[in-house]
């Protein structure tokens, strides 16, 4: 083994280790010598060939394999192939894309395309900050695949590229839009004659009848706790306003401890007090309190619309899953109840050191191409971020309800992104403080200070680029 082969190794088990800082030294060792050119295979650009793909270039393409699985993938590469008949493509699915792909981003030999998805996703904020991300505006500006006269950016939904921007670049093209909300099973509210409750103190009510009737009303993802922060957080914004969430995504000093945050803390911390939690919560993975709730033990799950997808083969037939905002705490509110956190999610990227990167982006074209999206919602169950996608295609129950809830919110729909910017602050810090929480171990107040510790920790680390929401 030579010397610059142990340097790459060692950058690349540090990179494992603290992402951001690890990348610095990673990219510092692939120096730019010999094969690290990018886009390595360049076309001609044309009307018909708007990105300049080069015909026979082969494309790699790395999918996260979670819960939409890769078959919608391998659906998207055969569109391409379709085009670009003397591609070669290859194909991988993994679920741990961090270990998998950190030593090629430091060799400098990252794939094409990159689905940087899972708990074993790469940080972002490493990615961004070292310039390891192809900017993907050429691909807005660029004509839409299969809907005549529009540019791809005139066909995503409102917040697509907003939440894939850092510092005014469009770094990440974020393909599923995403209803997070509180899911319930119609049938079994039909069978036993609930109604969803609106308002926080008919929320507990409800729970008491649940939990009368033999029943846990809740249950949650106890190994990741950071699933219940996602209906504190919204009820802290319906009540306050969306400057709730834009305080806590600039990391502004006391933004985990506004009235409204408050609130919202003591208010969640009832279900934990009232003991409405199915026993043995904390000890769950997402997948089996997952399939917990599926089997009728507890009433209420907080979760994603990936969830129907991710539970098709374990949910009983005429389940109906459904999925509603959180409950209002009061009329003070300033948000309506009908107002839910949306956002797109499930994130891709063109690696900025892909040998392919105009083949990179003319797949993410693919994609985003109206049979594109329309092939994946018939898969897996979801929306994609393609307006217009889910016409002609018959909905799974779940996700009928995901679009509706999605219409009645509207222009009052909100959503975070300090997840985006700070990895490390929701998966590790407020992800710790919210199992303290949920498990009774701690209060709302400790709850809190734990969270904008973290926070607080995060601002004041000088080697973690900080990025400002502006709106």
């Amino acid at each position: 083994m030579n010397r610059r082969e142990i340097l790459r190794r060692t950058a690349a088990a540090s990179l494992l280790a603290t992402p951001a800082a690890g990348l610095l030294a990673g990219c510092a060792t692939s120096g730019g010598d010999d094969k690290k050119d990018t886009d390595t295979y360049k076309g001609t650009k044309s009307e018909q060939n708007p990105l300049g793909v080069k015909e026979d270039a082969p494309l790699e393409v790395v999918i996260f394999n979670g819960g939409f699985g890769e078959e919608y993938a391998k659906a998207h590469e055969a569109l391409y192939k379709e085009k670009y008949p003397k591609a070669e493509i290859k194909h991988a699915a993994t679920q741990e894309i961090n270990k998998t792909l950190q030593p090629r981003f430091v060799d400098g030999n990252p794939p094409d395309v990159v689905n940087n998805s899972g708990a074993g996703q790469i940080d972002f904020n490493g990615l961004v900050s070292q310039n390891a991300v192809a900017d993907l505006s050429e691909l807005l500006d660029a004509p839409s695949l299969d809907i005549p006269g529009k540019k791809v950016r005139d066909t995503l939904l409102p917040g697509t590229v907003e939440v894939g921007s850092y510092d005014g670049k469009f770094l990440v093209l974020n393909y599923t839009y995403t209803a997070y909300g509180i899911w319930y099973s119609t049938k079994l509210f039909t069978e036993r004659n609930w109604q969803y409750a609106k308002t926080w103190d008919e929320h507990i009510a409800l729970c008491k009848q649940i939990k009368a009737a033999g029943i846990a009303p809740w249950t949650y993802a106890g190994k990741h706790p950071r699933y219940m922060s996602w209906p504190l957080i919204s009820t802290a914004i319906k009540l306050g306003g969306p400057s709730v969430a834009m305080a806590i995504d600039n990391l502004e000093p006391n933004a985990w401890k506004s009235d409204a945050m408050k609130a919202a803390a003591d208010a969640w911390h009832q279900i934990v007090k009232d003991k409405y939690i199915l026993d043995g919560s904390p000890g769950l993975d997402h997948i089996q309190s997952q399939t917990a709730w599926c089997q009728g033990k507890a009433a209420f799950i907080s979760c994603g619309s990936w969830l129907e997808n991710e539970q098709a083969k374990v949910t009983p037939a005429g389940f109906n899953m459904t999925v509603v905002p959180t409950p209002s705490l009061g009329s003070g509110d300033k948000l309506p109840f009908e107002a839910i956190r949306g956002t797109a999610g499930e994130p891709f990227i063109v690696p900025a050191k892909a040998k392919n990167l105009a083949g990179g982006l003319e797949y993410l074209r693919v994609m985003l191409s109206k049979k594109g999206a329309q092939d994946f919602t018939k898969k897996v169950s979801s929306l994609p971020v393609v307006a217009g996608a889910t016409e002609g295609v018959e909905l799974p129950f779940g996700l009928s309800t995901v679009a509706k809830a999605l219409d009645a919110s509207g222009s009052n729909g909100f959503n975070w992104v300090y997840n985006n910017y700070y990895r490390k602050l929701e998966r590790e810090l407020v992800d710790a403080a919210c199992g303290e929480f949920f498990s009774g171990r701690i209060g709302p107040a400790e709850f809190l200070d734990q969270c904008q510790k973290g926070a607080d920790s995060i601002a004041q680390d000088s080697s973690i680029k900080k990025y400002k929401r502006a709106a």
